[in-house]
């Protein structure tokens, strides 16, 4: 990937398999951003960093912090993952993960079985 700044280390400097590529993290930020009728501007200020920062990040030409990661993705309402993977798997809106946080493992029983329920519908099966 010529051209392409990556981040490919993972934890205590130990080579990671995956290659995280900060154009395609620019690149769903400014999509996302787009798509949520965020400003450039308005954006920034969400995540506490100046426009012209942002724009070089939707570039792909500068790394962030993990801190502007989490309000980046927290304003998006998808999870940091999704920014850096691109993993659709991962998008799960953080206003659904704001109120489960604190769920007791007994609610997050239920909430799997309503979820399932809703899910077995959705296809015509029957639970």
């Amino acid at each position: 990937m010529e051209g392409k700044k990556t981040a490919n280390r993972g934890a205590f400097g130990q080579d990671a398999d995956l290659s995280i590529s900060y154009e395609d993290i620019g690149l769903r930020i400014r999509n996302l951003r787009e798509a949520n009728s965020y400003t450039r501007d308005a954006f920034a200020e969400k995540c506490d960093i100046s426009s012209k920062f942002l724009y070089e990040i939707e570039l792909g030409r500068k790394g962030f912090s993990v801190e502007t990661l989490f309000k980046a993705s927290k304003a998006l309402c998808v999870s940091s993952d999704y920014l850096l993977t691109g993993n659709e798997s991962t998008k799960i809106p953080t206003k659904l993960l704001d109120i489960i946080e604190g769920f007791t493992p007994e609610q997050m029983e239920q909430v799997q079985k309503l979820l399932k329920l809703v899910q077995d519908l959705s296809v015509g099966r029957k639970s």
